[in-house]
Formats: C-alpha cells, sequence, structure tokens
C-alpha cells in the first residue's frame, strides 16, 4: 500500500510540473515570436462585428509584469527595461511628433532638437525648396540627434499621401488616390515614393490614407481612394505592405474613419454620424487590413463618434484610442494623433490641454505642426501632468515603449551625416 501510495504521489507531481512548464514555455515562444506590427486580424465577424481580442496570454494574465497591463500591450523584456531607465524629461519628449520653420541646417529649430530627445520629426510643405535641399535638412535632423547617450533616433516623417495633400510636391506619389485607378499603379507609385523619401533621408509616411468616401461631395475629396469598403482594404494592404518591406514607418490615417464626415476637421468640429455597428462594418475594414498588413502606427482622427456622442475628437477619446483601437481590434503599434494644429482642436481648446488628453486617453504621439512655442507648451503640460500623476507612469511607459519598440524594428539608428558645403539648405 506504501509502494502505491509513493506512486501516485510520483505521478502526481509530474502531472503538476507538465502542467506548469507548459504554459511557460508557449508563454516563451510567444515572447521571442512577438512583432510590433502585428494587429488583431481574427477580429472581425461574418457581420462586420469586432470580437475583443485577448492581448495577453493565460499566464500573462496569472503573473501581470511589473506596474500592470493595459489592452494591446506586450513587448520585449529588453526595451521594457531600457524605458525604465530613461529620465522622465526624455520619456516626455519621446511623446512629441513636431515639425519646425526653417528651410535650412541652421535654423534655429536644430539648436532645440540637439537639446530635447524628441520621438519625431515632420518635415512639411513650409520646409520645402527641392530634393536635395530636404536631404540637407534630414542630415541635420540625423545630427542634431547623433549622440546616443543622450538621444533616441527620431522618426523623420512627411505627410505624403500624393496629389494634393503632399509635403514635398517634386517626389511621388503624384496622383490623388482617388486618380490612381488600379492596385497595381498604387503599388508602383508606392514603391516609387518609399524610394524617393528614403534616399531623401526620412524613415516613414504619415500616410496612405484609407478612408472610405463617403459621397463626391464629401470633405475628403481626391484623397479617399474608393467608396466601397473592399476596395480600400486592398489599397491599405497595398500601399502599407510596400513601405513595410523598405523598412518605412507607414501611418495609415484616420483611425476609425473619417470619410463620413460632414467637414474637414482642419476647419472645425465635425462628426461621423454613424452607428458603432455601422463605423465597424464599412470605415474600420480598411484599418483591419492595414493592420494585418503590419502597419507599425495610426493616425488617429479628430471627429466624434457615436461611442463619445460625437462631440469628443476620436484623437482625445479613451473609447476610440483605447476601447476600439487596442482592446477590440488589438493593434499593438504607435497610435499618433491628427496635427493638433487643427480647428476641430484649437476651435475647442488648447494644444496643451488638448495634448495632455489625448495621451490620457490612449494615444501614444502628439503631432504638432508647430510654431514651437506651442509643442514646448505641450512638453511642459505633459511633463507636469506626469509629476503630478495626473497622467500614470503606466501610460507614459507604455507609449514609450511602442514608440522605441517601432524605431527598433526599423533599424533606427543614431548617426552622423555630411552636409556638403554649399548644399541647398545648407546655409
Amino acid at each position: 500500500m506504501r509502494k502505491g501510495l509513493a506512486r501516485f504521489l510520483r505521478e502526481a507531481w509530474l502531472g503538476i510540473a507538465i502542467g506548469i512548464a507548459a504554459p511557460l514555455a508557449v508563454w516563451g515562444l510567444a515572447q521571442v515570436h512577438w512583432h510590433s506590427g502585428s494587429g488583431g486580424s481574427n477580429a472581425a465577424t461574418a457581420h462586420g462585428r469586432v470580437r475583443p481580442v485577448a492581448s495577453r496570454s493565460f499566464l500573462e494574465q496569472l503573473i501581470p509584469p511589473p506596474g500592470g497591463s493595459l489592452p494591446g500591450v506586450r513587448f520585449d523584456a529588453q526595451i521594457r527595461k531600457l524605458v525604465a531607465k530613461l529620465p522622465l524629461e526624455r520619456k516626455i519628449a519621446q511623446l512629441l511628433l513636431v515639425g519646425f520653420d526653417g528651410r535650412t541646417a541652421r535654423a534655429p529649430f536644430f539648436g532645440t532638437l540637439a537639446r530635447m530627445d524628441l520621438g519625431g520629426v515632420e518635415l512639411a510643405r513650409g520646409n520645402y525648396e527641392n530634393p536635395a535641399q530636404i536631404t540637407t535638412l534630414a542630415s541635420a535632423v540625423y545630427n542634431a540627434t547623433a549622440d546616443a547617450r543622450s538621444h533616441t533616433p527620431p522618426f523623420i516623417l512627411a505627410p505624403q499621401e500624393g496629389g494634393d495633400v503632399t509635403a514635398f510636391p517634386n517626389l511621388p506619389p503624384f496622383d490623388n488616390a482617388a486618380d490612381v485607378g488600379s492596385i497595381a499603379r498604387a503599388t508602383s507609385e508606392a514603391n516609387d515614393a518609399a524610394n524617393a523619401l528614403k534616399q531623401a533621408g526620412l524613415n516613414g509616411v504619415l500616410a496612405p490614407d484609407i478612408d472610405v468616401s463617403a459621397s463626391t461631395d464629401q470633405p475628403l475629396g481626391g484623397r479617399a481612394y474608393s467608396d466601397d469598403p473592399r476596395q480600400v482594404a486592398r489599397y491599405a494592404t497595398a500601399t502599407v505592405s510596400v513601405y513595410r518591406s523598405a523598412h518605412m514607418l507607414t501611418a495609415p490615417g484616420h483611425f476609425p474613419g473619417l470619410g463620413g464626415a460632414a467637414q474637414s476637421t482642419d476647419v472645425g468640429p465635425t462628426e461621423v454620424g454613424l452607428s458603432l455597428k455601422d463605423l465597424l462594418r464599412r470605415d474600420v475594414e480598411p484599418f483591419r487590413a492595414a493592420f494585418r498588413a503590419g502597419a507599425p502606427a495610426v493616425v488617429l482622427s479628430h471627429a466624434g463618434y457615436e461611442p463619445d456622442n460625437f462631440v469628443v475628437p476620436g484623437s482625445l477619446s479613451r473609447a476610440i484610442a483605447t476601447t476600439l483601437l487596442r482592446g477590440q481590434l488589438g493593434f499593438r503599434g504607435v497610435a499618433i494623433t491628427d496635427d493638433l494644429e487643427a480647428g476641430a482642436i484649437t476651435s475647442q481648446s488648447n494644444v496643451s490641454r488638448a495634448a495632455v488628453q489625448a495621451i490620457t486617453a490612449g494615444a501614444d504621439m502628439v503631432w504638432i505642426s508647430g510654431p514651437e512655442s506651442d509643442w514646448l507648451a505641450a512638453y511642459k503640460a505633459l511633463l507636469d501632468a506626469a509629476r503630478r500623476k495626473r497622467l500614470s507612469p503606466l501610460r507614459i511607459d507604455t507609449a514609450v515603449t511602442r514608440i522605441v519598440t517601432a524605431k527598433r524594428a526599423l533599424g533606427l539608428r543614431n548617426q552622423q551625416r555630411k552636409i556638403p558645403r554649399g548644399a541647398p539648405g545648407s546655409t
């Protein structure tokens, strides 16, 4: 009887050990194989509804990472440790994607950039004269951030959709999305754009626009590829895949869809008057496709939506930036607000207050095209909110970890770039 009891206990302990080891092994493999650009591709149902996507493994739910967890979060442990060691001032600066005044490498902005570890720099139409000159400005960004002890390599991005919405008129894509005509042509133009922009020194684009057109007279005009969600989804897959292959960040907009807006958010407040069910069935479909294609970032819309009674801009809404984007769609990339200088924001708030509200709601970066005084004020407001614990350490670390993860995936590094004497934009 004693032998039988001993055998029973040995088998019981063996079963417990296997039960513990198996989920540990699965969890370890999940950590190794996770990719920052993945999204929740299995979230859709046949009727356009979205069911929640599990963002953590079973074991992670039992033993959460230090400091808690948020929907749509899973990160490499090494990057977590790197972010944890950053001073708060650098973490807050990483949340900013900023524009600047100037067309030469001697613009005052570059002195500020050397002192601040800004997350990203926007090169826009106001900075542009010609391709060689924009290369000089990109080189100046690299040179100002070359010290790895004080800087994380920044995103260098441009709103280069093509056609009427383009930062650099002499660079591709040259057509409005509505005029492209075919997926093959869209793929070709995106490939030309990725090559040209990368050669100029950029590492990403605030594009493509993957909104679903509502009608011929809606505010998006030629920016929208089609009024058929399935066709826009194909367009999203094609263009995002091209930039991904070129190791360029792409941030499609404007989540969760701006096609049904009554007016442009650049002008003032507007709403997309669809039920959440209809929005998911129609406007969100291209974003699902973009996330499946590996989009590492997304631009959040300033329009109002049903979950907030159509009065809160989506970029400032927890219901949109966290509950829908992270909890339901399972997106793990970087969420960037649309430009906070837009009329939809400035007519109701100031940029500083909106920046704090956006990061609190779940955005990872705030895009502020300028002037410098505006984004410096936003930086100070975010830093003050963090010090007063109105912006939680977990929310900050989550956002910065997503940003650093995307930069690592792109292979960004600190580097010096020589600016030839007499080059356009060098003086």
